[in-house]
């Protein structure tokens, strides 16, 4: 059997109906418009005022893949607060809070990174 029918007499040739790459080319657009939609809902959640600072910047860290940096200092800090409708404040006291409940839950004479 021929995956491809003559379309026209100008040789050409459409797909048929039971045409794998087809039905993986239709998937992949699917996927890719899903991800987008999803990205679009992830940047819209990442700075809405409903959210907590803290819900905002795990949103943040899921889009980009990059976890918080520990160091209130790092240029990190600034672009999260801009991404995220936060101020460089709000994202230091996330960085504390989260430094705080490390060493909350480290055993007994541990030492906690900064």
């Amino acid at each position: 059997m021929m995956p491809y029918k003559p379309a026209h007499a100008s040789g050409r040739s459409t797909p048929s109906s039971d045409d794998p790459m087809m039905d993986f080319r239709a998937r992949l657009v699917h996927q890719q418009a899903e991800a987008a939609e999803r990205r679009k809902l992830d940047l819209a959640e990442q700075t809405s005022r409903i959210k907590s600072a803290e819900e905002r910047i795990r949103i943040w860290e899921r889009i980009h893949e990059v976890v918080l940096p520990r160091d209130p200092a790092h240029k990190l800090v600034e672009i999260i607060a801009t991404n995220t409708g936060l101020t460089a404040d709000d994202v230091r006291t996330e960085q504390r809070r989260r430094t705080a409940a490390r060493a909350a839950i480290a055993p007994a004479g541990a030492t906690v990174p900064p």
